[in-house]
């Protein structure tokens, strides 16, 4: 372990460790490698989420009520 990584204790669900260790076993990996990389594509998800808001953030704003009473005017409702 580098001196940049942080240690971090976290419990798992034993089915969920089990499978984990697995699935460390299986890639030729560690565990802390497979959680950083898990843990890694989330909080990237989150930055493309949070891209797509901002972009979306100029549309013009149309209240769920708005949108069921054009529903029903066209007969689609």
């Amino acid at each position: 372990m580098s001196t940049t990584q942080k240690r971090a204790t976290i419990y798992l669900d034993p089915r969920l460790h089990r499978a984990l260790r697995l699935k460390a076993a299986q890639s030729e990996s560690s565990i802390s490698a497979l959680v950083n990389e898990a843990v890694r594509l989330a909080l990237l998800e989150d930055v493309e989420d949070i891209e797509a808001f901002t972009q979306r953030s100029a549309e013009p704003r149309i209240s769920f009520e708005s949108v069921v009473k054009d529903l029903q005017r066209r007969g689609r409702l």
